[in-house]
């Protein structure tokens, strides 16, 4: 059993194209990672930087947890005083550790994104975004054992395990592309909408512990969508779902949040919190907290599974948290504030 599971580990982490496919990283709080999703969407909120945080811990209950730690920053910078245009630039790096190996993935993106207004009155924009990333895969071959290394039912690490274990790491690089619109409407401007596609992994990089150079790593297809609705001064509704493709595995997820905020001078907010559910399909119902206050906000959701594994996680799947500062640099620029922008921040 345990041979088995080191040889599915080395074979599932490398994606046949015409065979299994392993997904990327994913998160329950999908809205708050544009960079993973589209890089059409890195830039596209309502200051002109944002710095965030992400922690994921998932399948606690059942081994080992999936755990994934992640930072990112967003710099939007205007094409000059007399442009509605925006050049916005993304960073982002991550590290994934998973299973009783202890496989890990370091990884690290960089994102160009130019948001083009595509009317005079500066509530709609056209964006198309490109990314480029570098990622290494190792798991710990200390950590497996075999049948050859128990005898009479005791494990004893000194007895050699026979086995050819390839060397446990691999590099690889990843470009992808996205496109987004997003635009406002509404008598005073009140509703936001938005609708993209992008694609990462296009180099479709080689992805084998072993080298066998017929398993590369699938392209995968993504669509998002959003909406953000001000129901009243004080209540605010958003709405996000995203689908991924990726060779045999596809994800749907959608997530609605109910908000409700105070203001303090200048219409600036004040405090927020939000309340809300998502669903990730035939797989987990997703509650989610989030609050704001001033420029940084803090999102907590929990994953209780729903799938088949919910017997042995006792429906139990990943928590979740997120932290975001956003704001505007230098504070003084008024370039920034003229263009009408997405409230998802």
């Amino acid at each position: 059993m345990k041979r088995i599971i080191v040889y599915v580990l080395i074979l599932t982490c490398a994606v046949h194209t015409n065979g299994v496919a392993q997904a990327d990283i994913h998160y329950s709080q999908f809205y708050e990672t544009a960079l993973l999703r589209n890089p059409a969407l890195t830039g596209v909120f309502d200051k002109n930087y944002k710095v965030s945080a992400y922690y994921r811990s998932q399948w606690s209950s059942i081994a080992s947890p999936y755990q994934t730690l992640q930072i990112s920053g967003e710099y939007r910078l205007s094409m000059g005083h007399n442009s509605n245009d925006f050049l916005s630039l993304g960073l982002l790096g991550y590290n994934d550790i998973a299973g009783e190996l202890e496989q890990k993935i370091t990884g690290g993106y960089l994102s160009l994104n130019y948001n083009k207004s595509i009317n005079t009155n500066n509530n709609s924009y056209l964006s198309v975004g490109f990314v480029g990333g570098a990622l290494q895969y190792t798991f710990d071959p200390s950590k497996a054992t075999f049948d050859n290394q128990f005898q009479a039912g005791v494990y004893d690490p000194t007895n050699p395990s026979l086995e050819n274990i390839p060397e446990p790491r691999m590099n690889i690089t990843d470009v992808g592309a996205g496109i987004n619109y997003n635009f406002t409407a509404g008598r005073s401007q009140e509703a936001t909408y938005m609708f993209g596609a992008s694609g990462y992994h296009f180099s479709q990089p080689l992805f084998s512990y072993f080298k066998i150079f017929s398993y590369t790593q699938n392209i995968r297809w993504n669509l998002n969508a959003a909406m953000v609705r001000e129901l009243n001064e004080h209540v605010t509704l958003q709405a996000h779902a995203n689908y991924a493709q990726q060779g045999s595995y596809s994800e749907i997820i959608a997530s609605a949040l109910l908000g409700w905020r105070t203001f303090e001078a200048f219409s600036e907010t004040f405090f927020e919190i939000y309340g809300g559910v998502g669903y990730r399909f035939q797989d987990a119902v997703v509650p989610v907290v989030k609050i704001r206050y001033r420029r940084a906000s803090f999102g907590l959701s929990y994953d209780v599974n729903t799938s088949k594994l919910k017997k042995a996680s006792s429906a139990q799947g990943g928590l979740e948290i997120t932290a975001t500062i956003t704001g505007n640099y230098p504070p003084s620029r008024g370039a920034y504030r003229k263009t009408v922008c997405p409230r998802f921040n």
